[in-house]
């Protein structure tokens, strides 16, 4: 066994088992792989795969899901079990499971069903006789099983028929018992089972030539069981039944006995034929029964036929429809049935031949003379097929079956023509064609290859299609040149009839093959011409000539016409004279091998141009050698009468006038030409496009030789257009026939001078064409409307400029005249009428456009150049063509070709020097740039494809001159640069014979095309390539002296050739990274660039970063980026501004946010290689005019240069420079410019508005980089602490100032910045002062906020006190005014945590003191506050200054300065030393009783509280004067004691107890500890009062004093004259 062989390979018994599980997997995918692997384990091992499914199969469906695989894996491995290798028990445990299966379902033909049966059918062929008996036990069982039973043994009978015929009997004895009980559902499954059983012992007869199984029991089953069938199952109403009951009873009547048989006919027959009339399906079926019966009947060897022919004819006129029915499906399903049937009854009607041949024979003539053409059909079939068969029999009805077809050669029905012609094909391989009969049905197979779809000939229901018939007849035709000797006599040379009449045309291919074949076949060609010139019917050697030459028209027609014609015209060269032999044995090769491979053909859009030349051409050269006048003559003749063959929208035709036209060029009579040029004008429909041309191109070739001739027919059209009696007519009714009849006589003329121009000798044509042009003749053909008039009219002025050119050619050079005229008019041509409509205006326009466009080529090649007016509105009329679409691209692509033509004709012919030129190309290409940037993938490539040819030319032009035509290499119309003229120009700059480069722009356009080199599509890329090595090239290659670059000759040429090796790279090897290319095409651009260069590519690059494709916008960033990177040193300031402005309005106009961001990269780049501060002023520039005018929130794409901003502040190199920028703008900017007080303001209000628009912008960059900056922003912003707290700080002061005006947007955008830093740095404490009191309006809030922000500051960030003190220092010498006050009002808070820095505090002492006379009051006040806030440790060396300061403060003119200097003072004396005190005692004493006397509460308050202070200072010698201002002072204080103000009281009370010890009173103690003293009622003030009047009147010496103190007070103190009246009246 296999298996033992391969061991290992053999999977596990668990793996096994897996693939039968998986056998019921949900997924289609797994079964069947499944099912695939245990096949192959199967052919292995089949009892493991036998085992392992038996395991899951013993649970049935119910517990399996897909048995139907169980089974089917089953069968295969017991399939593949060896003889000797199954075990009978185990294969009958299988076979009660598959039975099992089998009978558990009333249904049948279940696929589960079919795979048990299967199964059971493969355990037959190892063990029959166990299935036998599995199958016998079942089949007497249930009648539901019978069914199913019955079909398993059928199949085993189709299976393995040796081993079934042998137990028929036993079988045959089991079902015949219930054979009569069989249901009719249940019939066709019966009858199916006796079919493949009689099938089954033919088949056993057959390989065992023994028939011993038949024996009396078996025949007498048989024929129980075919009368049962006969009688019984062929009536049934079912269908199915009656059909399959047929099929068994056509496999049986060989089995049953002779006598049963004949008896069996009558109703056998119409039981089989009946089956006809019902359904068509089922004709395969009834004719193989039938064929049986046929067989049996008629050719047994036991007996004569049990049928007559009389019998039969009823049976043969069924089956000739069907080979008619069969015929059709054989051709359309695509199936065999339909041949099959077809052929079986050819099998039924050969049996009948052969035993009745000649009343076979005459009935199938008569069918064919009934005219019907399904029996005709059949009848001519079934002879076609038997003839050969019956040939014997036949050979005397050969005249009738001859007349017969003749009958029927008129015969309309393509069916019967095409069995007609099979038939006809038959006969001749028989010898039945010849004579004057042969050739008539030569002829109609002839014809009948000539027919086509387009001819009327398929009637409705037909079956064959003429191109069916074509090729039957094609191939029939040949078959009877090349395969049968006899029927040359008959074909030669009748075949030549068959060229020349116009209804074979279709043939001529087939024809000229069988001709060729013919004379290969013949050994000498004399005979031929004896044969041919004997025979006054067959055409003349000038007809097939001009027949023949026409027909080559189409290279790609079927059947290689063109090459089975250049054959036959070889062959019969001896027919024509004799010099034409030779020159077509070397000519006639060359045209075959020009259409020898028609796919290659096709690959030429101008072929069939190029074909009719060489038609042309081989005609002309053909009269050339002929030296025969007479002869062309006769040939002209037969080419006039050719004219009937063809129609007028037939392309021969067009042909036909060009041959006609080039042989009245080689005659010399002048009437003869006259006279047929009118006849070709008169066959000419030149309504038919192609039909003028044709007709066109034969009056050009005709001019050549009788211009004047040709000229005088076209006056004459030209003056009759129009003037019939018949045309006038109808132009009265209607206006569309006098246009299109008016257009298509001018059209026609049009052509046909231009084309007389083309043709004509140049040494004439000048003054032909001056008198065309100068006079309204041109004009009279320009009013067309139609779109193909149009285009004639248009290659007509195109003809003539080309005419004007080859006159130049040969040396006859002369100026077009009205040539600007001329172009005006091809422009209008060009354009679409308004009232065209818009289907014709689609195509036709475009073909028109495409037409115009090259006569504007030619136009502006020709003298004289053109104007630049002139050439401004040909370029505003054409350049357009470049956006229109791709579709139709076979005409597209021509037209845009065309274009670019144009503009290289219209550079190469513009211009008188260098320069000039130069500027000319420039013109052109800047127009050109909408395209080579456009969005459209088309678009660009056209646009970059033109400017690529246009340096092309361009490069040619200065280098070894230009031609008109565009022709490359050295060609006569090449007019040189002034090489002639040299001479002349020796003292001349070279600008006259070659550009300056700095004309070239090569900046502006490098950055132009450099995008497109890292464009999307590929071809773009390479192109846009080449474009720059083209600029470079002519740059590199004009003088030296013109090269005034500075640039490093070499390095130049090194970089231009690393460019060179890219483009090679590119071209060879499509897989390159596109990127590595472009970064290679970048580095050698900026080696080649100019200083000048360099800087205008970026001052140009704003378009190229706009750029509508993703990666050409990148690529441009990226040159950008490496530009400024490595040449970023050579860069003046107003390089790097303009440059900066560009990359900035690309980065505005840029809404995509990554591509932003990359356009911003280039800015830093810009910044980091160059001067960073000019980058960011213009940034900040364009910032702030961003901010006042536009609305930045809402920008799309959000807003441009905050993208910048967080650039800058994350940019590792930039971050501290731009923070650093930043802080100086803001310290040298303030928002609020009315309040400076000091020094002159002498900018101008402009200059004051750009000025407020950058600090705006540079507080927004400030708030972008401290929440945008990332760990590098946070680093810059660390390092640069103290300025950024100092610059915001004054900026708080100045937003302040603005909101005192009513401004609050600075303010609040300032506090969202010192938000932001308070975030960045991390202080929460700060952010949270600023959001508590931020807005706050009030002076003395803002103030204080700041105080709290520096003492924030001072706690969280000692080390930067330093540095912010220092800064804010300088800053109070600033001249805006709320600025001073911001400095002041942190100075006066930072000065207390200043006590360690004795270097700043200096300054800061100085400045405080300095500033103390600012002119801003608050200013002073701060600056004081912050004096003698200063540690205690510094205020003990500076108290002299303080207490000076204090002391002049206490005369300030502002309230406020002196309440805080009062306040300032109160603090002071709490520590200050009687030296820095006392020598200004006094002073101080006056100033605050000055201030005793104020209207505010608190100042009083403090006066008196410090006056008090005062007292501990009287000491030596100003303690009598300070006592003196004591009692002058007292009065007051007594009555402030009862002051509305509690803390006036309370300060009264203090001071009071202060002086006790001063005025000298006893027992002041007691005096002022008494609860009255204490007290605000007013009864305790005047008990109080009492007492210490009593005590002064008792014990002072100075009762005046204070008499005179209290009138004082009553006079100055009126809010207090009731109490001092009280006092008064005491005393």
């Amino acid at each position: 066994m296999a298996s033992s062989s391969l061991g290992s390979s053999i999977p596990a018994p668990e793996a096994v088992q897996l693939l039968v599980s998986s056998l019921a997997d949900d997924s289609s995918v797994v079964r069947e792989a499944s099912m695939a692997s245990l096949r192959d384990i199967a052919s292995l091992n089949p009892l493991l795969v036998l085992d392992c499914c038996y395991a899951v199969s013993r649970g049935g469906r119910r517990r399996f899901g897909n048995m139907a695989g169980v089974f089917q894996v089953m069968a295969f491995s017991v399939g593949a079990l060896e003889t000797g290798e199954s075990d009978e028990a185990f294969m009958g445990k299988l076979a009660k499971i598959a039975t099992a299966e089998i009978i558990s379902s009333k249904e049948l033909n279940a696929d589960w069903q079919r795979q048990a049966s299967g199964l059971l059918v493969s355990i037959g062929t190892h063990f029959p006789d166990l299935m036998m008996e599995e199958i016998f036990l079942h089949l007497s069982g249930p009648a539901s099983a019978s069914p199913a039973m019955v079909q398993i043994l059928a199949d085993f009978a189709s299976s393995d028929a040796l081993q079934f015929t042998p137990r028929l009997k036993d079988v045959l004895s089991r079902v015949l018992p219930i054979l009569g009980n069989v249901r009719d559902v249940h019939r066709p499954i019966f009858a199916n089972a006796f079919k493949c059983w009689s099938q089954a012992v033919w088949l056993y007869i057959t390989d065992l030539t023994s028939d011993s199984l038949l024996d009396s029991d078996v025949m007498s089953f048989l024929n129980s069981v075919f009368e049962l069938l006969l009688r019984v199952w062929t009536t049934s109403r079912d269908h199915k039944v009656r059909v399959s009951t047929v099929e068994a009873l056509g496999q049986m009547v060989g089995l049953i006995t002779r006598t049963q048989l004949k008896s069996a006919l009558p109703r056998l027959i119409p039981a089989i034929l009946e089956l006809y009339k019902k359904d068509h399906d089922d004709a395969l079926l009834a004719t193989c029964s039938l064929y049986n019966l046929l067989n049996a009947s008629l050719l047994s060897e036991s007996g004569p036929p049990l049928l007559e022919f009389e019998d039969l004819t009823i049976v043969l006129s069924t089956l000739l429809p069907v080979i008619s029915m069969n015929s059709e499906n054989k051709r359309h399903s695509g199936s065999s049935v339909g041949r099959k049937a077809y052929n079986e009854v050819q099998r039924c009607f050969l049996t009948v031949g052969l035993v009745y041949p000649e009343d076979l024979f005459t009935f199938l003539l008569n069918k064919c003379k009934l005219k019907e053409d399904h029996l005709t059909f059949g009848a001519l079939c079934v002879l076609k097929h038997l003839l050969p068969r019956l040939l014997e029999a036949w050979h005397s009805k050969r005249p009738l079956l001859i007349e017969a077809a003749r009958s029927l050669l008129d015969e309309q029905s393509l069916a019967v023509r095409k069995a007609l012609s099979e038939l006809i094909v038959v006969m001749a391989s028989h010898c039945y064609l010849v004579g004057p009969s042969g050739e008539l049905f030569v002829e109609y197979l002839v014809r009948h290859s000539a027919i086509g779809e387009i001819d009327n000939l398929k009637a409705k229901g037909e079956p064959i299609s003429p191109t069916q018939l074509r090729a039957v007849c094609g191939k029939g035709l040949l078959l009877l040149t090349v395969t049968i000797p006899e029927m040359e006599y008959i074909l030669w040379p009748f075949l030549l009839k068959m060229i020349v009449p116009k209804v074979y045309t279709g043939a001529v291919a087939t024809v000229c093959r069988c001709i060729s074949e013919l004379c290969r076949r013949r050994s000498s060609t004399t005979p031929m011409l004896i044969e041919c010139k004997a025979r006054a019917d067959i055409p003349s050697p000038e007809e097939l000539f001009t027949r023949l030459v026409v027909l080559l028209h189409n290279p790609l027609a079927k059947e290689q016409l063109a090459t089975q014609i250049l054959t036959v015209l070889n062959y019969l060269s001896p027919l024509f004279p004799k010099n034409i032999s030779m020159f077509w044995q070397d000519e006639i090769p060359k045209m075959k091998a020009y259409v020898y491979d028609t796919e290659d053909l096709k690959l030429d859009p101008s072929y069939q141009e190029n074909w009719d030349d060489m038609i042309i051409n081989f005609l002309a050269e053909s009269l050339d050698v002929t030296h025969d006048a007479d002869w062309v003559i006769s040939l002209g003749n037969a080419f006039a009468k050719q004219y009937n063959l063809y129609t007028p929208d037939d392309d021969h035709a067009a042909l036909l006038h060009r041959c006609m036209g080039i042989l009245l060029q080689k005659v010399n009579d002048r009437a003869y030409v006259r006279d047929k040029i009118d006849w070709m004008y008169e066959q000419a429909d030149i309504s038919i496009p192609a039909n003028r041309l044709g007709l066109a191109k034969a009056m050009g070739l005709v001019a050549a030789s009788h211009l004047d001739t040709v000229l005088e027919k076209l006056k004459v059209i030209l003056d009759n257009v129009g003037q019939s009696i018949f045309q006038r007519i109808l132009s009265l009714f209607s206006e569309s026939y006098k246009t299109e009849d008016s257009d298509d006589i001018h059209a026609a003329l049009a052509l046909m001078y231009g084309y007389a121009a083309k043709y004509a000798p140049s040494s004439v044509i000048e003054a032909r064409i001056d008198a065309l042009v100068g006079t309204n003749m041109l004009s009279r053909l320009l009013h067309v409307r139609q779109q193909t008039a149009k285009q004639a009219v248009i290659t007509a002025i195109d003809l003539l400029g080309r005419a004007v050119i080859n006159a130049s050619e040969s040396g006859a050079t002369f100026p077009l005249k009205r040539r600007d005229m001329m172009l005006d008019y091809v422009l209008t041509l060009m354009g679409r009428d308004e009232n065209e409509g818009f289907a014709e205006s689609s195509l036709e326009l475009l073909h028109t456009q495409a037409l115009a466009l090259n006569a504007c080529t030619t136009l502006v090649s020709v003298e004289p150049k053109l104007t630049v007016e002139t050439r401004n509105r040909v370029m505003k009329a054409t350049l357009g063509f470049f956006a229109l679409p791709n579709d139709p691209s076979d005409v597209i692509g021509p037209l845009i070709d065309n274009l670019v033509s144009l503009l290289c004709a219209i550079l190469l012919t513009s211009g008188e020097d260098g320069r000039s030129r130069a500027e000319q190309l420039l013109h052109l290409l800047r127009q050109l740039d909408q395209y080579v940037s456009s969005p459209v993938d088309y678009q660009r490539k056209r646009g970059c494809m033109a400017v690529h040819e246009m340096l092309l030319k361009f490069r040619k032009l200065c280098v070894a001159g230009y031609c008109a035509l565009g022709c490359s290499g050295d060609c006569p119309h090449r007019k040189y640069v002034d090489r002639s003229m040299q001479g002349n120009f020796s003292n001349l700059p070279s600008v006259f014979l070659f550009p300056d480069r700095e004309v070239l722009c090569l900046g502006d356009r490098v950055i132009t095309y450099l995008p497109r080199c890292a464009d999307t599509n590929s071809e773009v890329r390479k192109i846009s390539a080449q474009i720059l090595d083209q600029f470079f090239s002519i740059s590199l290659s004009l003088p030296k002296a013109a090269l005034s670059s500075g640039l490093d000759s070499e390095e130049s040429y090194k970089a231009l050739s690393s460019l060179e090796d890219v483009i090679a790279i590119l071209k060879s090897d499509a897989s390159i990274d596109p990127s590595e290319v472009f970064n290679r095409i970048v580095s050698s651009i900026c080696a080649l660039l100019t200083v000048d260069e360099l800087v205008s590519a970026l001052h140009s690059c704003t378009p190229a970063i706009c750029d509508k494709i993703r990666q050409s916008a990148e690529g441009a960033i990226q040159a950008v980026t490496e530009f400024v990177s490595r040449r970023g040193s050579q860069l003046n300031d107003n390089d790097i501004s303009r440059t900066t402005q560009s990359l900035l309005s690309a980065a505005v106009h840029i809404t995509e946010k990554s591509l932003r961001v990359e356009a911003i990269g280039a800015i830093s780049a810009l910044a980091e290689n160059t001067q960073s501060s000019i980058v960011f002023s213009e940034v900040l520039a364009t910032a702030g005019k961003d901010i006042v005018t536009k609305d930045i929130t809402r920008m799309r794409g959000g807003w441009p240069m905050q993208d910048a901003f967080y650039a800058f502040s994350q940019h590792t190199e930039l971050s501290v420079s731009f923070m650093e920028h930043l802080i100086s703008v803001l310290n040298r900017s303030s928002l609020v410019k009315a309040d400076s007080h000091k020094g002159d303001n002498t900018s101008s209000s402009s200059e004051t508005h750009v000025e407020d628009e950058l600090l705006q912008a540079a507080i927004f960059a400030l708030t972008a980089f401290f929440r945008g900056g990332g760990k590098t922003g946070k680093k810059a912003v660390e390092k640069s602490y103290s300025s950024v707290v100092g610059a915001l700080t004054l900026q708080l002061g100045s937003c302040h100032g603005l909101v005192s005006t009513g401004q609050q947007d600075p303010l609040r955008v300032l506090l969202t910045s010192f938000q932001a830093f308070c975030e960045c740095v991390g202080d929460l404490e700060m952010g949270k002062i600023l959001a508590r009191n931020g807005e706050q309006r009030e002076k003395e809030k803002w103030v204080d906020l700041i105080g709290d922000i520096a003492g924030c500051i001072s706690i969280k960030r000692p080390k930067e006190v330093q540095h912010i003190c220092i800064i804010l220092t300088k800053a109070l010498n600033r001249p805006q005014r709320f600025q001073r006050e911001a400095a002041a009002a942190a100075l006066s808070e930072f000065i207390r945590y200043s006590g360690d820095f004795s270097s700043v505090m200096e300054e800061m002492v100085e400045a405080l003191c300095r500033h103390v006379s600012d002119d801003s009051p608050t200013v002073r006040r701060l600056c004081l506050r912050g004096l003698v806030q200063m540690p205690s440790a510094c205020m003990n060396h500076y108290t002299t200054q303080v207490i000076g300061v204090i002391l002049a403060l206490l005369d300030d003119l502002d309230e406020s300065v002196q309440l805080t200097a009062v306040s300032c003072l109160l603090m002071v004396t709490e520590s200050a030393s009687n030296d820095a005190v006392e020598p200004i005692l006094l002073n101080l004493s006056v100033r605050l009783r000055n201030l005793q006397i104020s209207m505010d509460p608190k100042m009083r308050a403090n006066a008196f509280a410090a006056f008090g202070a005062l007292s501990k200072y009287a000491t030596g010698g100003q303690r009598e004067g300070f006592v003196e201002q004591i009692h002058s002072t007292l009065p007051r204080l007594v009555v402030h004691l009862h002051d509305d103000d509690p803390s006036i009281r309370q300060a009264c009370r203090v001071t009071l107890k202060k002086f006790a010890p001063l005025m000298d009173l006893q027992n002041h103690s007691t005096l002022y500890d008494s609860r009255a003293f204490g007290s605000d009622h007013r009864n305790d003030y005047e008990n109080f009062v009492r007492e210490l009047s009593r005590h002064l009147v008792q014990e002072s010496e100075r009762v005046d004093t204070y008499m005179a103190s209290t009138i004082q007070v009553r006079f100055f103190l009126k809010e207090l004259i009731i109490i001092a009246a009280s006092y008064i009246n005491y005393i």
